[in-house]
């Protein structure tokens, strides 16, 4: 997905809005406006939007001397969804299709992103949960199920600190040992790392490496080979939030996206309402399945 001229005042108010989060010191907020100001005014317009976000948050790190500007909000939203861990899966096993309801909780957990909304509070993603159970899904839930049911080797690219929680549930509904769970190798905005992952009780319960990068998103040219390898290889991939929607939306395979359109730029791409609860089938074909017993790729970046 290439960057729209209506992403760019987007880029400058995240830009705005996070290095107000990360300091107060109005001279800093000014030199990295500047600097985005300028980025934003160079860059490639090809190039999916997550390229900007990535420039504008490794700015942000460089002025405030900061590596990790959101670790209190990512710690603070992984114990808070930790806390909603025991209702949550509760709710999928008291449904008549547990796999349709861990979906839309892992689509309602994608509200915790600290890019689109940086004054997100706990109250707003219990009423999106609320929200969540009964609006309309679009897509098929089926599609998914059997195709998790054929695959051998799943990929599940996370999204957001605190969000991984609600991916735990889902991923707990699907076979757990064919999941591999990708999160970021380096830290930027509220997206969820290995630190994340840890909190969120997934390393003991599945495989779970990092994708070599820093970008919010999965921008493949900035992934490590071994994560590309996997990324080409593997039976399926599942792929959670807009970010990585933007970057892989043209990839040449098949990915499952599962999301909530919180922007209109990502709306409209989907041709859907803004807030709309989707899980989508690239049109690209999946690789062959491999033979039961197959190797299932390189794991030297695995954690289990």
């Amino acid at each position: 997905m290439e960057t729209y001229l209506d992403c760019i005042p987007c880029f400058v108010r995240q830009a705005l809005d996070a290095v107000r989060f990360v300091t107060d010191d109005e001279a800093v907020q000014a030199e990295v406006l500047r600097k985005v100001l300028r980025a934003a005014s160079e860059m490639d317009m090809r190039m999916a939007p997550p390229a900007m976000g990535q420039k504008i948050h490794r700015l942000i790190r460089q002025c405030t001397g900061q590596g990790d500007p959101y670790r209190e909000v990512k710690d603070r939203f992984n114990r808070f969804a930790m806390a909603l861990y025991p209702d949550l899966t509760l709710r999928v096993a008291r449904s008549s299709d547990p796999l349709a309801t861990a979906v839309r909780l892992a689509i309602a957990g994608n509200v915790i992103d600290f890019g689109v909304n940086s004054t997100l509070t706990e109250a707003d993603v219990r009423g999106v949960i609320e929200r969540a159970m009964s609006a309309p899904l679009r897509g098929s839930v089926d599609e998914l199920r059997d195709a998790a049911a054929e695959a051998r080797d799943i990929l599940f690219l996370a999204d957001n600190a605190g969000e991984i929680v609600f991916d735990r549930v889902l991923i707990e509904t699907l076979p757990t040992e064919k999941i591999t769970v990708v999160v970021k190798a380096q830290p930027v905005i509220n997206d969820a790392t290995i630190q994340d992952a840890r909190a969120a009780g997934l390393t003991d319960r599945v495989a779970v490496m990092d994708n070599g990068s820093d970008a919010p998103g999965t921008l493949l040219g900035e992934c490590s080979e071994t994560f590309r390898r996997r990324f080409h290889q593997a039976d399926m991939v599942i792929a959670k939030g807009q970010g990585n929607y933007e970057t892989l939306s043209d990839a040449e395979r098949s990915v499952f996206f599962i999301l909530m359109a919180k922007c209109p730029v990502i709306a409209g791409h989907l041709g859907c309402e803004q807030g709309s609860l989707i899980i989508q089938r690239t049109a690209a074909s999946p690789p062959a399945i491999r033979p039961v017993g197959a190797a299932a790729g390189p794991d030297s970046e695995t954690e289990q």
